[in-house]
């Protein structure tokens, strides 16, 4: 869920969280493809670090090996035949959208995600209309952060956290990555590159919260959409 995993709590509390272990699976090869395009299409772990932590993720979750070698083996056979799109739009409640997909059918993407967000009250938008509101960060949430953890995270220049989540600047991404993995003092979730807004649109109520967060869960639920960034926040 990109760019808005702190919300997922939300749902669980709520009873909407899916914990059947085909939609686990299939969260856990999301996260993999999306380590292979963040790592620019490098599908070698020694050299992909994000791809790396999610494979290890994913056998800890029982993957089979084969189901892996799979779905890296689809990339490689896909990655000639399609272009990246990126969508701006608004959820319901005027929330910001970046809708990042990679597709060889331009029309039926385009179809799919209106059709999906007529049905909670969004609609496109167009291009430069929202993407002024966010930057392109790197998104790295990490298993826990105690107070040591988040003075060491400071001391390698990470100024832009929030509980177990840090951003950083493209050009760091892979250096911090790099330096995480090095130390024994955190364990990696998730890594992306996403947008990020730093001027989110205030939602009133929880309810609110788990519309955007299931609208976003149901876009991302089409294979040709990598990720969804939303610009919200709740109190």
């Amino acid at each position: 869920m990109s760019g808005h995993s702190k919300w997922s709590n939300i749902k669980e509390r709520k009873g909407a969280q899916d914990k059947k272990r085909g939609a686990a699976f299939g969260k856990l090869a999301r996260d993999i493809l999306t380590a292979i395009r963040s790592g620019g299409g490098n599908t070698n772990v020694e050299a992909n670090l994000a791809l790396k932590t999610a494979i290890e993720r994913a056998k800890g979750a029982d993957m089979p090996k084969d189901t892996i070698e799979k779905l890296i083996k689809r990339f490689e056979e896909r990655k000639a035949n399609v272009s990246e799109i990126t969508l701006e739009g608004y959820g319901p409640f005027g929330v910001p959208l970046i809708i990042e997909c990679e597709t060889d059918n331009r029309n039926r993407i385009l179809a799919e995600i209106k059709l999906v967000l007529r049905k909670y009250g969004g609609s496109l938008a167009e291009n430069g209309s929202v993407m002024f509101q966010f930057k392109r960060v790197g998104e790295i949430e990490l298993e826990e952060v105690n107070d040591e953890g988040q003075l060491e995270l400071i001391d390698m220049g990470i100024s832009d956290l929030e509980d177990n989540i840090v951003w950083v600047e493209v050009n760091k991404y892979s250096e911090l990555l790099k330096k995480l993995g090095e130390s024994d003092k955190f364990n990696i979730v998730r890594s992306e590159l996403l947008y990020k807004s730093d001027n989110p649109s205030k939602l009133a109520s929880e309810d609110e919260v788990k519309k955007i967060v299931d609208l976003i869960e149901e876009l991302e639920e089409n294979e040709d959409v990598l990720g969804v960034s939303a610009a919200f926040d709740y109190n």
